[in-house]
């Protein structure tokens, strides 16, 4: 915001965002916007780097940057139809001005998996937004939702273009972080019969269970074994917090036409996962072959997973680049290890927001 001389920026805590009210359908539809910017070119992703610093394992952090270019500037996206397959076709993102068609970000978020027992979020982050043109830094906002939200509408996107449509029964390993978002979102988008979950602590998955038994009258089976939760499921998501590679996703369980989704940090599938699968999709090949962590690292150090055998980016689906699901017997997985454009997208929808409520604090940057 600049005045005389003066330039200022919008704070926006976790409480206020919150405030706010942004729905699942304008994340979901923020990030499908931006996951098709991608797919068009029209978007600057960096690889993400890591800082890890000297504290014997308690975590790390990871660094995001990207910008988004914005050609328009309508106001909040359309509702997303609750139906499995490509949207009607959504309204680009809002730019922070129309002199400066686009916006850049950065996103740092500690990854510190024991955080549970100090009361606090595994993942804490910042993002900051930056006018492209200028330079000028536009906000900064809690990103610790923003993180968790954006995955799971990542996961629910990509289940529009490559589960099956009839799919009824969710599997999902991992009770915290972007755990709800990624049910939650997948639940609305399909007409789910069953609702498998479990995580290591039986404490937390009874916990995850409650949580989700308060927004959804889908049946919730708390299972107390990954093989319970994901023999025979429709779709299959890993977000296990592991600290060492174990595999919790068995190659043997995923069924003709099951769409799999594994992006926890630490592999927890095993390497000939990709034997069975007929399609392997990523979010972004540069941001997969980067690196030390990821669920398929194995699989790209190894060779088991490369620029031939992969068959495209998200994006390229999304912006009919390249064909999704074709048939209802294809096993599909989908690994995606998080884009800034999609905290930049969804964090975007918030400042924009944010200024038709006047919310948050402003800052004064100088003068």
């Amino acid at each position: 915001m600049t005045g005389t001389g003066e330039l200022w920026l919008r704070f926006l805590s976790g409480p206020d965002i919150d405030a706010i009210g942004l729905s699942n359908a304008d994340i979901v539809a923020a990030v499908e916007d931006a996951v098709r910017a991608h797919g068009d070119g029209r978007v600057v992703v960096e690889p993400r780097v890591h800082l890890v610093p000297d504290n014997d394992g308690a975590g790390h952090f990871n660094v995001l940057r990207g910008h988004l270019s914005v050609p328009n500037l309508p106001g909040p996206s359309a509702a997303v139809p609750n139906l499995p397959g490509p949207s009607a076709a959504a309204p680009n993102l809002p730019g922070p001005s129309a002199a400066a068609p686009g916006v850049s970000g950065v996103k740092v978020v500690g990854d510190f998996v024991s955080n549970y027992a100090a009361g606090l979020p595994s993942e804490l982050g910042l993002l900051t937004l930056y006018d492209p043109q200028t330079g000028v830094p536009l906000s900064i906002m809690d990103a610790t939702m923003i993180t968790a939200c954006r995955t799971g509408a990542m996961t629910a996107v990509g289940a529009r273009y490559l589960a099956r449509r009839d799919a009824r029964v969710l599997g999902h390993v991992g009770a915290r972080g972007t755990a709800f978002w990624n049910v939650v979102l997948l639940d609305e988008l399909f007409d789910l019969d069953e609702i498998r979950i479990t995580s290591r602590r039986p404490e937390s998955r009874e916990a995850f269970a409650r949580q989700l038994a308060a927004v959804t009258d889908t049946h919730i089976r708390v299972a107390a074994s990954a093989e319970e939760v994901f023999e025979g499921a429709d779709i299959l998501v890993e977000a296990s917090r592991l600290t060492t590679p174990e595999p919790l996703l068995r190659t043997a369980w995923v069924k003709p036409g099951a769409f799999v989704v594994p992006y926890g940090t630490i592999s927890a599938v095993e390497l000939d996962l990709l034997d069975v699968m007929d399609k392997v999709v990523v979010d972004d090949w540069r941001e997969a072959q980067s690196g030390r962590f990821g669920a398929l690292r194995r699989h790209v150090d190894t060779g088991r997973l490369s620029a031939a055998s992969l068959h495209g980016e998200l994006g390229q689906i999304v912006a009919g680049a390249r064909p999704g699901r074709e048939r209802d017997d294809e096993r599909i997985l989908f690994w995606h290890r998080g884009l800034a454009i999609l905290d930049i997208a969804v964090g975007l929808a918030i400042l924009r927001r944010a200024e038709q409520q006047d919310a948050g604090t402003m800052l004064r940057y100088r003068s």
